[in-house]
């Protein structure tokens, strides 16, 4: 899919660590924008396909970077290309192939794809392959079109694949007219994170009160201030430490950010994951309401 100019305002969901509720908090913003795109960007770990019962339109494969594999026929065991490799990725104790007891094998997990065992080989029996390192999807689900993405166990560039879900995303809205695209995005400070917030109108930062949460809202916030994205603060499960919050509370008006939304604990967050949908559609108690508020002040800070 080609990338497209998209006027479509988009909100990026984050937080610095996981288990804060992200996820729940974004399915819950989707229901109630309505006429929305939806894009799973935490391609490590995607789980907004659980409350959002996506109908699959559209798969395509993830092709990033490049590893060795060799024709085991054509190894004549030397260990030329064991000797060079720089990753350990290379081990003489691969299956006879008639002409010698041992050949090369090569441990894929390890090989960086450099190429120098291709230079190396006198048999010329090593070749470079494309990786295959996930799938990435277009689905319509009831909250609106989503695409979202699964990253193969143990594979790398999760940056590259988020920045292929975003882009997707854009182009969807633009050639439905949708003016309003909502990410889900990954835990932490790291390349997924990056390529999820970059560019976008504005980040919500779900954090909640613990030591450790403080203290990743202070990195995520340093890093949507390093690439100027405009920033606001949601406290999740505020009242199981008052003291914390009051304290997130501070340094949010000392960084001068807006604190959208206070939500209180309640179960029924994982009640409704059980249920396949989201808070909002689960209750109308008080959690959900304060999500409702949460979203009204997301919208006024979007503009």
């Amino acid at each position: 899919m080609s990338e497209q100019i998209c006027k479509a305002k988009e909100i990026v969901v984050i937080s610095g660590k996981g288990g804060t509720g992200k996820t729940s908090l974004t399915a819950s913003f989707a229901a109630l924008a309505k006429d929305n795109v939806i894009a799973d960007c935490d391609v490590d770990a995607p789980d907004l396909y659980l409350v959002s019962e996506p109908r699959l339109l559209q798969k395509e494969e993830f092709v990033a970077g490049k590893s060795a594999h060799i024709q085991t026929e054509l190894c004549i065991g030397c260990g030329e290309c064991s000797a060079t490799c720089n990753f350990d990725a290379i081990h003489l104790d691969g299956p006879g192939n008639g002409g010698v007891e041992k050949t090369c094998r090569i441990d894929n997990f390890a090989c960086e794809g450099c190429g120098a065992c291709t230079l190396v080989c006198p048999a010329k029996a090593i070749e470079l392959e494309d990786n295959h390192c996930g799938e990435w999807f277009i689905s319509e689900t009831r909250f609106g079109p989503m695409v979202h993405a699964r990253l193969a166990v143990a594979s790398e560039n999760s940056g590259k694949l988020v920045t292929i879900v975003r882009r997707s995303a854009r182009c969807l809205a633009h050639e439905r007219e949708i003016g309003l695209l909502i990410c889900d995005g990954p835990p932490g400070i790291g390349c997924p994170v990056i390529a999820s917030v970059t560019g976008a109108d504005l980040v919500v930062l779900v954090t909640e009160p613990s030591l450790s949460g403080r203290h990743d809202l202070n990195r995520i916030l340093e890093l949507t201030n390093h690439f100027r994205v405009p920033a606001v603060i949601c406290i999740n499960k505020y009242d199981i430490n008052l003291e914390q919050t009051e304290a997130i509370e501070r340094f949010a008006r000392e960084h001068q950010v807006p604190v959208v939304g206070k939500i209180q604990y309640d179960p029924i967050f994982s009640h409704a994951q059980a249920m396949k949908c989201s808070v909002v559609e689960y209750s109308g108690n008080a959690a959900s309401q304060q999500i409702r508020s949460t979203w009204r002040h997301v919208l006024y800070a979007l503009g």
